[in-house]
């Protein structure tokens, strides 16, 4: 077993210690496996592709990748996109405003304003006063990318409806949590949010 692996078998005992609730969840839903596997898109493929998938259809944002892939001659690389000018950016079926968040993604990523290579070393708040200033990349997307790219295991998405709604399915709450509420109650799980957040969307 891989270090990970260990890693996250011991915060599924871990987890059900400090909320009960859990137990049945992790004994009965697919296992978290956040940093098992090595991603298979660069970091900035999969920022792109999450400004992609922004309010629009999973099939929709298969068909827009897929034809920025094509103009991309088979790969999605900053070089690439740069090289391409924002008409035929928006001519892949992209709105006005993901054309300028993946425009100014792209000039960060070439101009070393964002530099992936140091995101391992970074700390999480790190990452996020990086690609929060971005236009069109939200604290969400961030998020997103922390957990799912970068497998780090202490984010807590409160503004994560999916995440909020299988809180309330494992608690059997009659009124829906609030994020604010529940980024507190988050706090018992400090090292492992990412883990309990996965549940949450698993139960949701």
């Amino acid at each position: 077993m891989t270090d990970r692996v260990q890693e996250l078998a011991r915060i599924n005992r871990k987890i059900p210690k400090i909320d009960p609730v859990f137990g049945p969840a992790i004994k009965n839903l697919a296992k978290c496996t956040f940093g098992v596997t090595k991603p298979t898109q660069t970091h900035y493929q999969s920022l792109v592709r999450a400004v992609i998938a922004q309010q629009v259809s999973s099939a929709a944002a298969r068909t827009i990748g897929g034809r920025l892939k094509e103009k991309c001659a088979g790969s999605i690389t900053p070089a690439k996109v740069g090289a391409l000018s924002l008409t035929e950016l928006q001519g892949v079926g992209l709105t006005g405003a993901k054309v300028r968040t993946i425009d100014e993604l792209t000039q960060a990523t070439l101009s070393g304003d964002v530099n992936f290579k140091r995101f391992p070393y970074l700390a999480d708040h790190e990452i996020m006063e990086e690609l929060l200033p971005l236009f069109g990349i939200g604290r969400w997307t961030v998020e997103m990318f922390l957990i799912f790219q970068l497998g780090r295991l202490d984010v807590w998405p409160v503004g994560d409806l999916a995440v909020r709604r299988g809180w309330d399915l494992l608690h059997k709450n009659v009124k829906p949590i609030k994020p604010k509420a529940l980024d507190q109650l988050g706090e018992q799980f400090e090292g492992m949010r990412s883990v309990v957040a996965w549940y949450c969307w698993r139960a949701s």
